[in-house]
Formats: structure tokens, sequence, C-alpha cells
């Protein structure tokens, strides 16, 4: 079905000129032909868009009843009569751009609710809108096009720049932010890190919590995910990385750019984690370990050991997959030889 419009306002009807020109694709069809959103491949209707990028579609794209399809040059062929080919080279990446021409991301109005508590010193941008019972503390700076929801909290100091989100229920403290930066419902940042050193009686000390937290230009911190400031250095995540729910990353880390961590995953305090590094869930890693550049970290995994450029790894301990694999195959040709014959036929 396509959008609930209760929920995701549309912005359409669209012309097949505009979806050309949002996707960066071809067709060949009257540009002034009009669609009126985006759509599943089996629910889309004669007046939608949809997309096709993978074979395990197939079945759905030969009885899709869509408008227009976004694929590739060489699979428009295959579409049903009547239905437009739009070419495209990354037929995914072209269709999210589509969806949001028709469901763009509401733009912010300037109104600040009166329940909102906004300290005199703080420095918005006239278009900042800024939800009830919000609270933005001493000193926080909130560039334009930004936009803080009802029960968020910006501790002072805090710098949001240009388009950021902060949505329900999420905070931020001790953090410097870049453009659109996206904090989802519950998302925590800047919080005090895990640190502490016992006392001559075994008691535990907290260690000062002194650095801040970096986050560039097009994080996205994912809900009731957090992101501890640094000890004596910062916290630092790079632009465009994201980061998904229920993700927790230790103080002084460091995270190159366009980063991906998935639900779960774990980083303990100084992680260094070069250029696109993908963690799957539950992925965890130890202290002060090393990820080269897009190294990719399978589900569940532990790591404690640097990790080089480019390796995929799974286990726990963690090794690479190749390795991984060749252990488990011969584990189960072990296992296989010390059982009875008979238990071995009835395998």
């Amino acid at each position: 079905m396509a959008a609930d419009p209760r929920f995701h306002p549309a912005a359409g009807p669209q012309s097949l000129a505009a979806i050309l020109a949002a996707a960066g694709a071809t067709a060949d069809a009257p540009a002034d032909v009009t669609f009126e959103g985006v759509a599943s491949l089996s629910e889309a209707g004669p007046r939608e868009v949809s997309f096709f990028d993978r074979d395990r579609m197939a079945a759905a794209l030969a009885a899709t009843r869509a408008g227009a399809v976004i694929l590739r040059p060489e699979a428009a062929g295959r579409l049903p009569p009547g239905c437009i080919a739009i070419r495209a080279a990354h037929p995914a990446l072209a269709f999210a751009r589509v969806a949001a021409l028709f469901h763009p991301a509401p733009p912010p109005n300037g109104i600040r609710h009166p329940t909102a508590v906004i300290a005199a010193t703080a420095r918005l941008a006239p278009d900042v809108s800024v939800g009830p019972f919000a609270v933005i503390g001493e000193g926080a700076e909130i560039g334009a096009g930004s936009v803080i929801h009802a029960h968020a909290v910006i501790g002072p100091g805090v710098v949001l720049g240009p388009g950021s989100v902060v949505h329900a229920h999420a905070s931020i403290s001790h953090a410097i932010c870049g453009a659109r930066v996206v904090l989802h419902p519950g998302a925590r940042v800047g919080q005090e890190g895990f640190g502490f050193v016992p006392d001559e009686k075994g008691r535990y000390v907290t260690m000062p919590q002194l650095g801040r937290v970096i986050l560039g230009d097009d994080v996205q911190v994912g809900a009731n995910a957090c992101i501890d400031r640094g000890t004596l250095e910062d916290t630092v995540i790079g632009p465009g990385t994201r980061i998904d729910n229920l993700v927790q990353i230790g103080h002084n880390c460091r995270l190159g750019e366009g980063c991906i961590l998935a639900g779960q995953a774990g980083l303990s305090g100084s992680v260094i984690a070069e250029d696109r590094v993908v963690l799957a869930g539950q992925a965890g890693i130890a202290d002060h370990v090393r990820l080269g550049r897009g190294a990719r970290i399978g589900a569940q995994a532990g790591i404690m050991s640097d990790v080089p450029p480019g390796t995929d790894v799974i286990g726990t301990p963690g090794r690479p997959v190749r390795s991984f694999m060749r252990e488990v195959a011969t584990l189960r040709r072990l296992a296989a030889a010390g059982r009875p014959k008979n238990e071995q036929d009835r395998t």
C-alpha cells in the first residue's frame, strides 16, 4: 500500500519530468505524465512508482500493476505491458530520492511551544522549531532549519548544525555537531563514559570524563543508542556514519566517514574504526582495537584484536571468514567421524 498520509504527508502528484530529475534517470515516455506516490511492486497501482533491483523480486515485477518502475536498463524488457521503465544505474538509490520527492521531511516552522524551556543565552536560528517540554540549555547553539521535538534535552553549550533533528526524549550534552545530524527517539549522546579506578579499599572512584562528543555532518543516531563522551580526548563520529537502534559507543572511540553500526553492536572504549567500517548486529569490539578501512564485522562476532583493512571477520574470537568456515567444516568432519555408524546414517 502507499504511505499512510496521516503519518507521511504527500507532496504529489509529481510529473515524470520531476521524477526523472530527482532520480537522475531516463525514460521513454511523455514528461508530463503524473504519478501520485510510491509503493512496493506488489502493492503499487497505475498511478504509483516502484523499483526493482534484485532477482528475488522477479515474481513481483512480473505481476506488478505499477505505472512506472525504476530499474537497471538491462531489466527494462522484463516489465509488464504498459508499465513505464525508468532506467537508473542504481535503482534503490534512485527510488530513495523519488520517495523523498513525494514525502519530503516536514520543514521547521519556527514555532516554540510555550511549555519548552529555552535558556536566555541559547542561540536558535529564527526558523528552529521547539516542541512541548523540550529543554535547551545555556549557551546552546542550534542552526537554521533544525527541529527539536517534545521532551528532548539539549545541554548547555551544545552546538547543533543546520538542518539537525532531535526527536522525542533524546538528549545530548558535551557535544559539537555538524549539519543535518539526526538523533532518533531516546538516543543519548555525551553522557559520562564508563571510566573508574579502584581505591585502596577496593571501592570505585569515577574518573572525570572531560572530553566531548564530535558528530560530523549527516550522522544519524538510532533510537536508544548511546554515545559516551571522551575521558581526556573526544569521542568522534565521522561524517555520514549511521548508527542503528540500541548501539553502545564507549568513551574515546573514533569512527571514520560512512561507517555503519547495526542494532545492538557495542564498542568498548578507545576503539578506532576507519572509514566505511561495517558492524553487523550484536557485534562486540574490545577496547583499544583498531578496525581498518572497509572492514566488515559479522553478526555476534567478538573482536579482541586489530582487524586489517578490507577484511571480513566473523566468530568469537573474530577471525577471517574463510578461516572460520574451514574450522567449522573440520569440526563437523571430526564430529561425524566420532559418531557410531548407525547415527551417521540417520544424519
